[in-house]
C-alpha cells in the first residue's frame, strides 16, 4: 500500500488531536521538573500544524511539501527547545520523501530514524540524558534493526510505537544532564522526562494513523 499527500495530513491531524487529549497530563509531567508548559507547547505547535496542512491542495504537493510546511509552521509556533528540534526532525522526515508522489509501508518506517538523527544532531543530546532522544533513540533502534531484518511495515510501526513507550519509560529511573531539569540533578531520578513523554505520544499518533 502507498501513503499519498493526503495521508500525511491526516496523520498530522491526528497528531494535533492526540496532543491536545494529553496536554494537562504532558504540563503536569512537566511541572515537576520543568516550567510546566510543555504541554501547551506541543499542543499549540501541533494545532497551527494541522491548520496549515490542511489548507494544502494535496492534489498538487507532494509528502515532502506536507512535512516542509509543517516544520516551518512548527518553529514559527513554538519558542521553547522543542521547536527547533521538531522543525529539524519533520524537514528531515521530508528529505527521506523527496522525488516521492507517494510513501510505502517501509518508507513510513524509515521517517523515525531520520527524525531521530535530525533531533540528535540539532539538540546534542545523547541517549541517557533523560530527554526526548531517549524516546526516539529506543524506537529508531527497534526500528531499524527490523528493517534490515526485512520484517513487514505493519509490525515495524507496532513495534516502533512500543520501543517509543519503553524508551520514555526509561527516562524514570534517569537523571537529567540537559535543560532546566539537569539544575535538579538526582533530584530529577524517578520522574518521567516530559519531552520523552510527548515523543512517545508523537510517535504512537504518527505511526498509529498508518496501522489503526
Amino acid at each position: 500500500m502507498e501513503y499519498g499527500s493526503q495521508s500525511f495530513v491526516a496523520m498530522f491531524d491526528a497528531i494535533a488531536r492526540t496532543m491536545d487529549e494529553n496536554r494537562d497530563h504532558l504540563c503536569a509531567l512537566d511541572g515537576v521538573i520543568g516550567d510546566a508548559d510543555h504541554g501547551i507547547a506541543m499542543q499549540q505547535g501541533f494545532s497551527a500544524v494541522k491548520q496549515a496542512v490542511d489548507a494544502l491542495d494535496v492534489a498538487t504537493v507532494t509528502p515532502t511539501d506536507v512535512f516542509n510546511t509543517a516544520a516551518r509552521v512548527f518553529l514559527n509556533a513554538v519558542g521553547a527547545s522543542s521547536g527547533p528540534l521538531y522543525a529539524t526532525a519533520l524537514m528531515r522526515a521530508g528529505a527521506t520523501l523527496r522525488g516521492k508522489t507517494a510513501a510505502s509501508g517501509h518508507d513510513l518506517a524509515a521517517l523515525v530514524p531520520a527524525m531521530t538523527r535530525g533531533i540528535a544532531d540539532r539538540g546534542k543530546a545523547a541517549p541517557g540524558d533523560k530527554t526526548m532522544l531517549d524516546t526516539w533513540s529506543s524506537s529508531s533502534a527497534r526500528v531499524e534493526a527490523m528493517l534490515d531484518a526485512g520484517a513487514e511495515p505493519a509490525a515495524i510501526l507496532a513495534a516502533a510505537i512500543e520501543a517509543a513507550e519503553a524508551g520514555a519509560q526509561s527516562t524514570i529511573a534517569m537523571e537529567a544532564r540537559m535543560g532546566r531539569a539537569a539544575r535538579l540533578g538526582a533530584r530529577s531520578v524517578g520522574n518521567m522526562d516530559a519531552g520523552a513523554a510527548s515523543a512517545a505520544v508523537l510517535i504512537k499518533a504518527m505511526l498509529g494513523s498508518f496501522v489503526a
